[in-house]
């Protein structure tokens, strides 16, 4: 199945084409950074504009790189949630304005279900498997059964890890997106320069916080003032990012024996980290398991991520109504009622 795959959930629009849920023939993302960094962060109804100005010309733009036209299409996926409505709406629009027009089946698919089956467009995946989704929104951990079969057993109780590198960027003085500026610098610091908290390490829990390990950040920055660039800041990034990557692999490991998977998917835009790449290198290794972990280009918001779980919903005959509708807070553990 030739499936053309639409993605606008916050501040990338995106479209892509993709054969039977493993082959990408194209991939084409519209980033709205530049935009977005002026006011430190995404604006949803800005987005929402240059979504609308967009997604024609992001579509099109991946038909034409896959050597295809619309009628060639065979079905549609598309984001349903979660996400910013406004985005998602702008998304999911075009989508079944496309499936109408051309006659052809679509499906919503769940924006976190993208990213945990981002991989399988480079290497099929067994089920069962454990899912660590980090972002800017997630922070959870997910055993994985098949499509459709996903059961939450960890998440963060406050910020996302996505969030907390964003923020604690912003607190140093740092451009948006911070998340990428703090891997860059961790590169020449040292991470055992500051002292900084492990929340939730070990209180029994497979489930995280990093509102306090924010807040550790700007109660030391505001007693030793960081200069940009300096030793100093490039130590601090590299704090921060080890305390971050110690949390997210000591919870991972502990749900990895406890659940007793053998294979381990990182996925979501902070996946692309490099420090946390490798620590789940490491700890995979040293545990015996398989490890998946996309290529960076997969791990931010794309839609060629979605094909994967659009071919086989499509294929199933598990085709959405030209009624569905977004929403923007969408359970993992409640996809398969979409089913029953």
């Amino acid at each position: 199945m030739l499936i053309l795959a639409i993605e606008s959930s916050c501040d990338e629009t995106a479209a892509a084409v993709v054969r039977d849920g493993c082959e990408t023939l194209s991939s084409v993302v519209s980033s709205q950074i530049a935009i977005h960094a002026e006011y430190g962060g995404v604006v949803p109804e800005i987005a929402s504009r240059k979504h609308l100005e967009m997604i024609t010309p992001v579509v099109n733009q991946a038909l034409h790189e896959a050597g295809l036209a619309m009628g060639d299409i065979q079905g549609v996926a598309v984001t349903r949630g979660p996400g910013l409505a406004g985005a998602l709406l702008v998304g999911l629009s075009a989508a079944k304005a496309i499936a109408f027009a051309q006659a052809v089946p679509f499906v919503g698919v769940h924006h976190i279900e993208g990213h945990i089956f981002a991989t399988c467009l480079e290497q099929p995946v067994e089920f069962p498997f454990l899912a660590l989704v980090v972002s800017g929104g997630h922070t959870h951990l997910y055993l994985v059964e098949g499509f459709g079969r996903y059961t939450t057993i960890g998440r963060t109780i406050d910020d996302a890890a996505g969030e907390a590198f964003d923020k604690s960027a912003k607190i140093m003085g740092l451009e948006y997106p911070g998340g990428a500026r703090i891997d860059a610098l961790a590169r020449t610091g040292d991470c055992r320069a500051v002292r900084l908290p492990r929340p939730l390490i070990n209180d029994g829990s497979l489930n995280f916080s990093f509102s306090g390990l924010k807040t550790a950040m700007l109660q030391w920055i505001n007693k030793h003032p960081v200069a940009m660039p300096s030793q100093d800041a490039s130590d601090l990034c590299a704090s921060f990012q080890e305390a971050v990557c110690d949390v997210l692999a000591f919870k991972t490991e502990a749900a990895l024996r406890q659940c007793g998977a053998r294979r381990l998917v990182v996925a979501g835009g902070v996946a692309c980290n490099s420090g946390l790449r490798a620590r789940m290198t490491r700890m995979a290794a040293d545990l015996g398991v398989e490890l998946h972990i996309p290529k960076p280009a997969l791990c931010g918001d794309n839609a060629a991520m979605l094909g994967v779980a659009g071919n086989y919903y499509l294929c199933n005959g598990h085709a959405s109504s030209l009624s569905l509708d977004v929403t923007a807070t969408w359970e993992m553990d409640r996809i398969k009622d979409m089913f029953s």
